[in-house]
């Protein structure tokens, strides 16, 4: 996958890719980056919650998917991410530990747990 960043004005920075944008900044007017980060942690996790629960006909009105991160105090890297699922009285019990392992799917904890290596250059054209 390639993606073009471009920087549209003030502290924003754009992710353009497959025809669409996804806005950032700083500033609080859009997602912070790390924000954007957790998010897609918590929505690829979600997206296998959900299609575990969508395959077997479970009810998903009341599924949620709630992320609590944690951060040390000194350095303030991030030092724990917290995936609770909340199935709501819907879903039985004997799916939970299912659920749990479907969540574990993401592909974005998987690339976590072995993270790639990231190459930075500067493209000198121009």
């Amino acid at each position: 996958m390639e993606m073009t960043i471009t920087f549209p004005g003030g502290q924003a920075v754009d992710a353009d890719f497959n025809g669409l944008v996804v806005h950032t900044d700083q500033d609080g007017t859009a997602p912070s980056p790390f924000s954007l980060f957790l998010a897609s942690l918590a929505t690829c996790a979600g997206f296998y919650v959900l299609s575990f629960c969508q395959k077997r006909k479970l009810p998903v009105e009341q599924l949620k998917l709630v992320q609590k991160s944690t951060r040390d105090p000194e350095t303030h890297r991030l030092t724990e991410v917290r995936l609770e699922i909340e199935a709501g009285p819907g879903i039985p019990e004997k799916y939970h530990e299912a659920m749990i392992r479907a969540a574990a799917q993401c592909a974005v904890k998987r690339a976590l747990e072995n993270p790639p290596q990231i190459v930075v250059l500067v493209n000198g054209k121009g």
